[in-house]
């Protein structure tokens, strides 16, 4: 079940109220889910199931993406915003310090957390913010690419390519190894987030200027990287090895950018452990 809570987040033109949907289920240890750039909280599904039978699984929408709205005018959506962001959120569900589990934008914000120490463990998928330069420029145009289609594309033809394995492979292959294991309504679903999404614009051109560079001491850290990931190339996780020693570093054979899908009982064993 979907809820949504309000909250107040203090700006230079005073106050600001945010709202964000999110779904919980689960028991045990809290557990947050954070999605990518033009994603939803329902990228998380897959794996929702297996997760909540050891953990209470809080998967959100992120501010401008799936069911929440943009932040309110004068608040950007940078690292500088969202982060505090979430961590009104966790103030708001009364979520003390919970475990981070985040995929492509949504890692970069689990490992952000961590630096600030709002969270207890941190597992990163294809983290963005580990690239060069032209590794990042081939991303955005990639995800630009994918959103101009996604807007271009009237629903019929949406349906009627979800339907077939070689449609779903044409509309999600970029984020998924084996996009044909993808439900025809959930590609429906996340061609219409990615058209939609109201955050989209804002948070790409935030995202220029980001490069993770900082250790997250203090606390386990688990980064793991899809062997097939044709956004964020896997050799990306070995520099996040390098800048976060301590890491654990996982490979996720032949998985894709967005691993929940290809291989969920991969993608929920590595967090369980990495969560304990």
């Amino acid at each position: 079940m979907s809820a949504t809570v309000s909250f107040s987040l203090p700006s230079a033109h005073g106050p600001k109220t945010v709202t964000m949907s999110y779904a919980r289920v689960g028991t045990g240890e809290p557990l947050l889910l954070l999605h990518g750039i033009g994603h939803h909280r329902q990228a998380w599904d897959p794996v929702v199931h297996i997760l909540a039978a050891e953990r209470e699984v809080i998967a959100v929408d992120l501010p401008g993406f799936g069911a929440s709205p943009a932040l309110p005018d004068g608040l950007t959506h940078g690292l500088g915003t969202v982060v505090p962001v979430l961590g009104a959120l966790c103030e708001a569900l009364e979520l003390d310090r919970p475990h981070v589990a985040g995929n492509s934008l949504g890692g970069l914000l689990a490992l952000e957390l961590g630096r600030e120490k709002l969270v207890r463990s941190v597992t990163a998928l294809s983290p963005a913010g580990f690239w060069t330069t032209a590794e990042r420029r081939y991303a955005f145009g990639v995800l630009m690419a994918m959103r101009q289609g996604a807007q271009r594309l009237p629903l019929p033809a949406v349906e009627r390519l979800s339907r077939t394995a070689v449609g779903r492979a044409a509309l999600t292959s970029t984020i998924y190894a084996r996009p044909g294991r993808r439900s025809p309504e959930a590609v429906v679903a996340e061609t219409l987030a990615l058209a939609h999404a109201e955050g989209f614009a804002d948070t790409l051109r935030a995202g220029t200027a980001v490069q993770f560079t900082d250790d997250v001491p203090g606390l386990p850290v688990t980064v793991a990287w899809g062997t097939r990931d044709r956004l964020l190339l896997r050799r990306q996780g070995i520099r996040a090895k390098q800048i976060i020693p301590r890491a654990r570093l996982v490979r996720l054979p032949g998985c894709g950018h967005v691993p929940m899908n290809d291989d969920p009982a991969l993608v929920a064993r590595v967090i369980l452990d990495g969560s304990r």
